[in-house]
């Protein structure tokens, strides 16, 4: 099982470091949560998400959700998770084949919240337990598409996770990682067709813009003493990360064909 977390509860009150709540690299199929919508609800939500990718011609994009409401995040946060959905033959239960989504994720482990594993599911799984029914999506222009889909089926997709996590991992720095700087990484794998994480790194240094993680730093201490899931050894001076918003201007600005969208329910 996958432990649900909530940035939120780390970083906007960190005297309660020990609640548990839907939140950033998390299953949303935990046993015990609370679901806020019905299985219908999100069933629907879920093939608007694939019908909308299939409109596009999405052979691969970067999907995102809300794993907590937007006034609990810190500013420049909106979506919670992030992970690659890739369009494939899927087999379902009874034995058939059809096409489909599949849902590339970096989870956090249920009993060891600091550790993550690479997870894949189904958009249905990916939707359950959110805050809201919202989708961010990052459609990559159809060379990057191809690139990426090389990357994700090659032992580099597997050798870029670093299965130490931090919920506010630096993407400049090795040593922590979350869901969105491993799906950054892979796209810088496969924008520079490299799996040298050095070099990844020394890319990201120089092009992408991290977004400021502004929590007030007495709540950061607090958290990171208190909660496996926040570490600040790999953060230097103010701390930084990797967002859902960040990597959508960043690819709007260098992959010139990508197209940012957001889905909501009907």
């Amino acid at each position: 099982m996958l432990r649900k977390f909530s940035l939120s509860v780390i970083l906007l009150a960190a005297f309660n470091l020990h609640a548990a709540a839907a939140g950033f690299s998390t299953s949303s199929s935990q046993a015990g949560e609370e679901v806020k919508f019905k299985p219908e609800q999100i069933i629907s939500f879920a093939k608007k998400v694939e019908k909308t990718l299939a409109s596009r011609g999405a052979r691969v994009a970067v999907l995102a959700r809300m794993g907590r409401p937007p006034a609990e995040l810190p500013d420049g946060m909106h979506f919670t998770h992030v992970a690659f959905a890739v369009y494939s033959e899927i087999t379902t239960s009874d034995g058939r084949k059809i096409p489909g989504y599949a849902i590339h994720n970096l989870y956090q482990q249920n009993d060891r919240p600091d550790v993550s594993e690479l997870v894949q599911d189904f958009p249905v799984d990916f939707f359950a337990g959110v805050a809201q029914l919202e989708a961010g999506i990052i459609i990559p222009s159809p060379v990057l598409q191809a690139r990426l889909l090389e990357v994700i089926a090659s032992p580099t997709y597997k050798a870029l996770h670093d299965p130490h996590y931090s919920v506010i991992a630096n993407p400049f720095t090795l040593g922590r990682q979350n869901c969105t700087e491993f799906v950054l990484d892979v796209v810088n794998a496969a924008i520079y067709q490299t799996s040298d994480i050095k070099v990844i790194k020394a890319n990201e240094k120089a092009f992408f813009v991290a977004q400021t993680v502004n929590v007030n730093p007495f709540k950061l201490l607090l958290g990171s003493m208190f909660s496996a899931e926040v570490s600040t050894v790999d953060q230097t001076g103010t701390p930084v990360t990797a967002t859902f918003e960040k990597m959508g201007e960043y690819l709007r600005k260098y992959d010139a064909e990508s197209a940012v969208l957001t889905v909501l329910p009907d």
